[in-house]
Formats: structure tokens, C-alpha cells, sequence
């Protein structure tokens, strides 16, 4: 069984910026992509950043530049710095994460891949 917990959203003004982390609980695959997802009311739920065992990256063209997704393996944690937050960035995020992956598999931010999920933290960006 897994667990994903996620940590850090809140409330800031436009420009400001926000840390979330997630930690992963319970028996996983090593090799694994681990990924940023989230939503807001009446709205599918959109890939962020993903990022595979070998720190390969994926982004959404919306945050380009001024998010950074990183892991730490050993502690099985994976963190979205978000700067230069906009409006258009509130919704609430989920991390999420695979099961098993290949060798050179970047896995992306497909919803469909990603096999785990954590309950969400909310983000709210002020004018």
C-alpha cells in the first residue's frame, strides 16, 4: 500500500512564492516517476512537472521558468518550488506517483500513468 502526503500550499500574493513537498509511504517500485497534478472546480485535473528515477523532467509549458520539480530518493520525497505565482496558478495540487518504469522513461504528465495518489493542498494566488 502507498501513501502520498503533500505539504506547503497556502496563501500569497501574486509574484510570491510557495514550496509543496510530498512524502511517500509504504512499499513502491525504486524505479518510479513522481508528479505534480492539479485542478480547479469544474475543470479536469492537469499535469504540472514529473520527474523520473533519473531526474528527468517534464514541465507544462504554463510554468516553464518558474517552477522547479526536484526528488530526493532516499527520502522518498518530491518538491515543487512555484515562483512568480499567478492567479491562474490556484487550484488545488496533487502528488502523485507510478508504479514501475522502464529505462528512459520520462514518463510525463499523463494522468493516466500515474498510479498513486495524495489527497491535495490547496493553493490560493491573490491579485
Amino acid at each position: 500500500q502507498v501513501q502520498l502526503v503533500e505539504s506547503g500550499g497556502g496563501s500569497v500574493q501574486a509574484g510570491g512564492s510557495l514550496r509543496l513537498s510530498c512524502i511517500a509511504y509504504g512499499n513502491f517500485y525504486t524505479r518510479r516517476c513522481m508528479g505534480w497534478f492539479r485542478q480547479v472546480p469544474g475543470k479536469e485535473r492537469e499535469g504540472v512537472a514529473s520527474i523520473n528515477y533519473d531526474g528527468d523532467i517534464v514541465y507544462t509549458d504554463s510554468v516553464k521558468g518558474r517552477f522547479a520539480i526536484s526528488k530526493d530518493s532516499d527520502k522518498h520525497t518530491v518538491t515543487l518550488q512555484m515562483n512568480s505565482l499567478k492567479p491562474e496558478d490556484t487550484a488545488m495540487y496533487y502528488c502523485a506517483m507510478t508504479g514501475y518504469i522502464g529505462s528512459g522513461d520520462m514518463c510525463g504528465i499523463d494522468l493516466g500513468r500515474f498510479a498513486y495518489w495524495g489527497q491535495g493542498t490547496r493553493v490560493t494566488v491573490s491579485s
